[in-house]
């Protein structure tokens, strides 16, 4: 006679795994909450990574998808900054531009994606670098918007939208930094 226990145990297995699924997933929301109460904008933080579906599982991971949550809005941004520039009537203001494109475009291509390679690699302190320097892109081009008197109204979303790069570098640096801290 067979056992009986051996045929009953990979379907015991999925429902006990299944039941534990929501704690599983409890944890994680807690490890998302955690982290982005150690960083300087906690809603900012909590926004972007509970948009993502599955959840990032571990610091890592988290902190690799706030790096590509910098990725995607630096990329619509860039995107924005080409559109301005297409469609500028003022020259001072489609220099400055352009200025913020040449700026925008090396960090989007290359820096950002090696960064995101980098975190692959556990070299955090590179890719916290290339976060850093972002931001300072993205201050760089609002001088540049600010000093060519673009105040019309194309302007403030794109002054929206470098803070928002900041901040969102901000964010990530602080996760990688809690990621290196061991939490």
């Amino acid at each position: 006679m067979k056992n009986s226990s051996a045929v009953t145990s990979p379907p015991s297995l999925s429902l006990f795994l299944l039941l534990l699924q929501p704690f599983l997933a409890q944890s994680s929301d807690d490890l998302i909450d955690t982290i982005c109460k150690a960083t300087p904008f906690f809603d900012l933080c909590e926004a972007s990574l509970r948009s993502l579906s599955p959840s990032p599982p571990d610091t890592k991971s988290i902190a690799s998808a706030m790096a590509n949550v910098v990725l995607g809005n630096m990329t619509d941004t860039l995107g924005y900054i080409q559109s301005l520039i297409r469609h500028s009537q003022d020259p001072p203001a489609e220099r400055a531009l352009a200025q913020c494109a040449e700026v925008y475009r090396p960090v989007v291509r290359f820096n950002i994606p090696q960064a995101i390679e980098a975190m692959g690699r556990g070299e955090f302190g590179f890719a916290m670098y290339v976060l850093g320097d972002a931001q300072k892109q993205s201050d760089s081009c609002q001088k540049w918007i600010n000093s060519a008197g673009a105040d019309d109204e194309s302007s403030v979303p794109l002054t929206a939208r470098n803070k928002l790069v900041k901040n969102l570098c901000d964010v990530a640096i602080s996760v990688i930094k809690s990621l290196m801290n061991g939490r």
